[in-house]
């Protein structure tokens, strides 16, 4: 009889966030697949597990996923874990997966902590409708056609974002975005030092140029409204004066500064420009 792949969920920060069955299943199949050796090692040895450790990550999934395959068609049970959270989502533990399914051996799941569900819940956007993005694209182009594309989007969007690219990301939203929506940039997920800023996305991009990024960050943007797509469409910014557009977006619930600033987005001007109109 072959084994089986057991997908293990992991801690996204704080350890004591691991179920009983997990670690069970750490310490009684025969192997653990792990995306970083090192990293699964420290949390190994924090529960003082001593299972044998094998890499399979992005730059020998090809290589390893056959051995691997081959040690399950002859019995042998492999747990896979990722980093942090579940093994298969972002990563490529979904080509273990495949693999296994287009085999016949059998997967299963012991699912446990996700930083995508735990932010969303942190953000208090609800859960209704939501698409999980994961990482936005590197390059320049595909990365502002993502964005430009979540104008329209009415459900929550979760994405990913390093710490080295989030004030790039969060200006690049603030950009193309109705200022408006609602925005919640979180940090440190059950670690100590936890952070959610959440309101608007003008204000809160404003906040992010003031923090130095630190961890792993999880954006959360707050879908569209239908009436505010609506007004949107309806809204003729070229006839308005500028009070009048800088009125638009401060009816909608931004504050003063946030407004001027959507203004000067839509008019492609500075935002002193709109600043010196508003003070005449």
């Amino acid at each position: 009889m072959s084994g089986t792949l057991y997908l293990c969920a992991t801690p996204i920060g704080n350890l004591e966030d691991i179920t009983l069955r997990v670690l069970r299943l750490l310490r009684e199949v025969d192997i653990i697949a792990a995306e970083d050796t090192r990293h699964t090692r420290k949390l190994l040895n924090h529960f003082e597990i001593t299972t044998p450790l094998t890499s399979y990550h992005d730059h020998n999934r090809r290589v390893k996923g056959g051995h691997l395959l081959s040690l399950l068609q002859s019995g042998k049970d492999i747990a896979l874990v990722t980093d942090a959270g579940m093994p298969a989502i972002s990563d490529p533990g979904a080509d273990i997966v495949q693999l296994c399914h287009a085999s016949g051996i059998s997967v299963t799941c012991a699912p446990g902590a996700s930083a995508q569900s735990a932010a969303l819940a942190l953000s208090g956007f609800g859960g209704g409708r939501f698409c999980f993005e994961g990482f936005l694209p590197r390059e320049t182009k595909p990365r502002r056609e993502r964005i430009a594309a979540l104008a329209g989007e009415t459900r929550t969007s979760i994405f990913y974002e390093a710490p080295h690219r989030l004030h790039e990301t969060v200006t690049e939203l603030a950009a193309q975005l109705d200022p408006g929506r609602g925005i919640a940039v979180i940090s440190e997920l059950t670690k100590l030092y936890e952070k959610a800023v959440v309101g608007p996305l003008a204000v809160v991009a404003d906040e992010m140029t003031q923090l130095v990024p630190r961890g792993e960050f999880v954006i959360i943007i707050d879908g569209a409204r239908e009436e505010d797509l609506r007004a949107a469409e309806r809204a003729d910014f070229e006839n308005m004066t500028i009070a009048e557009h800088v009125a638009f977006y401060t009816s909608a619930g931004l504050d003063q500064k946030a407004a001027m600033k959507a203004a000067a987005r839509d008019r492609g001007v500075a935002k002193s420009v709109i600043y010196k109109d508003m003070h005449k």
